[in-house]
């Protein structure tokens, strides 16, 4: 597939490029991969921790993106947020197969992978700012903080994390409930 790119989407928001690439306009993919795509590599790289896999994730995940591009509601979310959704559920499906279970993201190692990912520069990825996001994680519990981390970014199950936290899988539901609220809350708080 030869993508050209066009110059008046070349400062088309991520919004509309997903719209565009649903109308399979090969040129708003290839703008949405110049903007998206560092971000989600360093997404799938921490979670696969292979370049070559990461690489053939993060191609996977575009694939995704070009067939479900129709799907995406903007009113259901930020745009960034479905995109890394989308390649982090590739890794994540990758891992499982090959019946891998992701590292934890923990200390100093959590804050680098922030800054990877996080773009204070890019207003799409806003609720990624590094900052802010540090911040309203830090207000969470410990217990409660370390579950949502592991949960939404490297894909560990409830299952998984109360054999790991040694408490039932109901609390660790409502922790990771509580948690993604408080979150919310605070990020749009941020905004």
């Amino acid at each position: 597939m030869r993508l050209g790119r066009r110059p008046e989407i070349a400062e088309t928001n991520l919004a509309v490029l997903i719209a565009q690439v649903a109308r399979r306009d090969e040129a708003a993919l290839r703008v949405l991969y110049e903007r998206t795509a560092p971000k989600l590599f360093a997404l799938t790289l921490r979670i696969v921790r292979d370049r070559a896999m990461a690489e053939d994730v993060l191609q996977d995940a575009y694939l995704r993106i070009w067939q479900s591009a129709a799907g995406y509601a903007p009113e259901a979310g930020q745009p960034m947020a479905w995109l890394v959704a989308i390649a982090r559920h590739r890794a994540i499906d990758l891992m499982r197969r090959k019946g891998e279970v992701p590292m934890p993201v923990t200390g100093d190692d959590e804050e680098d992978w922030l800054s990877r990912i996080a773009d204070p520069r890019d207003s799409e990825a806003a609720f990624l700012n590094r900052d802010a996001l540090l911040s309203c994680l830090g207000r969470l519990e410990p217990a409660q903080r370390d579950c949502v981390v592991m949960a939404y970014c490297e894909g560990l199950s409830r299952e998984e994390l109360a054999l790991r936290y040694d408490r039932p899988v109901n609390t660790v539901k409502t922790w990771l409930h509580r948690g993604l609220a408080a979150l919310r809350d605070c990020l749009d708080a941020a905004a």
